[in-house]
């Protein structure tokens, strides 16, 4: 698959190393399961990421799931019932709530997501867990 990528933590614990294998020391054990990261480098079964924060390090591949996921950023955020500026709010997001994106067009600026039981629209520049110009589907 082509990097980089997004994925997601699978576990509610996931081991941070410092490099490519067991044999390196654990920088940081995340505790959130379906945190966003992105993939930046491969070496055998083992995946270089970078958090949202900026953080970076090495992570088992089983470790993550494919599953899309993102994290609200900056300030509190309007999930919106279309993607347009004016169309009626869902609800609002705290910055660090994680949902699941279900849809975005490569040439939008929106894509469609669900945190919980809403789903609605939010700006690609509100939230971290795509590249630029990416489609998901």
């Amino acid at each position: 698959m082509p990097l980089p990528r997004f994925a997601a933590l699978r576990a509610d614990e996931v081991n941070l190393r410092a490099g490519p294998g067991t044999r390196y020391p654990i920088d940081w054990v995340y505790k959130r399961r379906n945190l966003p990261v992105e993939i930046e480098r491969e070496f055998d079964v083992w995946r270089l990421i970078r958090d949202p924060d900026g953080v970076r390090g090495w992570v088992h591949q089983a470790t993550l799931t494919g599953r899309r996921t993102f994290m609200v950023t900056g300030s509190l955020r309007v999930l919106r019932e279309k993607p347009d500026e004016n169309a009626a709010p869902v609800a609002k997001l705290q910055p660090g709530v994680i949902g699941q994106i279900l849809h975005c067009d490569a040439a939008s600026d929106w894509c469609q997501v669900r945190v919980r039981d809403y789903r609605g629209y939010l700006k690609r520049e509100e939230f971290w867990g795509t590249l630029p110009n990416e489609a998901i589907n």
